[in-house]
């Protein structure tokens, strides 16, 4: 089996892109992105239920 090694052009260009992302970003932004994702997360969560149920009352 033959293992690729990553070439220093892609590893840097990854670290790059990461690093100019994270130095564009503060702290109040991390948060509303977090908050904003466990929210809408919920709330699909809530929905698929609920059209779960609805769908095998429905098909009673």
């Amino acid at each position: 089996m033959i293992m690729h090694q990553p070439s220093n052009f892609a590893v840097g260009t990854a670290g790059g892109t990461f690093l100019s992302t994270v130095a564009l970003l503060n702290s109040g932004d991390i948060a509303k992105t977090i908050i904003l994702a466990a929210a809408g997360a919920t709330v699909s969560f809530f929905v698929s239920y609920l059209l779960k149920y609805l769908t095998k009352k429905r098909g009673k």
